[in-house]
């Protein structure tokens, strides 16, 4: 079983978490059945943007990173304390962590901001949020060459542009984890 982490930090967005657990849950019941996604935070009861509540399977200090395939990470708003999560050492040091072991990482819009902070775009192809060109050039400030494309690929690790490509991002997740046959089968059967 090919075990993937949702790293949620309070403020982050339902539509883009949900969009990773919805494509690696499908394909656990309707692919070849071999990814299971868990979530984990800083504490056990996070808030989303527009404030509702979460509990998570686990607490970043229970996690052993070789347990785990790949991370995936939704963004979040600002306004919400996205950042106050997303910036914390505990929450940086999970991602180099996942990092060091040449894992998959995959955010989603603002998810990029975290991975940046913690070096590992350092020189590497990203991208985030599109709409306000502050977001964008906040991933600059941290070294990444940010590109003007939807989703950026660079040595395993996935970012992308707004909630609107959560569902693409979460589909290149699962084809990376198993094939580019069972991701076109379950992105079919879910009416993609």
């Amino acid at each position: 079983m090919k075990k993937v982490l949702l790293l949620l930090a309070n403020g982050f967005e339902i539509y883009e978490a949900s969009a990773f657990i919805d494509v690696i849950g499908w394909n656990l019941i309707e692919g070849d059945g071999s990814t299971r996604l868990y979530s984990c935070g800083l504490r056990k009861e996070l808030r989303s943007t527009f404030d509702q509540r979460f509990t998570v399977d686990f607490l970043i200090d229970e996690i052993n990173v070789d347990d785990y395939a790949a991370l995936a990470i939704p963004g979040g708003f600002e306004e919400f304390g996205f950042y106050d999560d997303a910036f914390d050492e505990k929450f940086l040091s999970l991602i180099q962590q996942f990092r060091d072991k040449n894992k998959i990482i995959a955010s989603i819009c603002v998810g990029a901001m975290p991975l940046g902070k913690s070096g590992i775009l350092r020189h590497r192809c990203a991208t985030t949020y599109n709409k306000n060109p502050l977001r964008q050039q906040m991933l600059q400030s941290f070294d990444a060459k940010v590109l003007n494309e939807p989703v950026v690929e660079d040595d395993n690790m996935i970012t992308s542009w707004n909630p609107s490509t959560a569902i693409p991002v979460a589909m290149r997740l699962l084809e990376k984890l198993t094939s580019k046959e069972n991701a076109e089968r379950v992105s079919a059967l879910m009416g993609f």
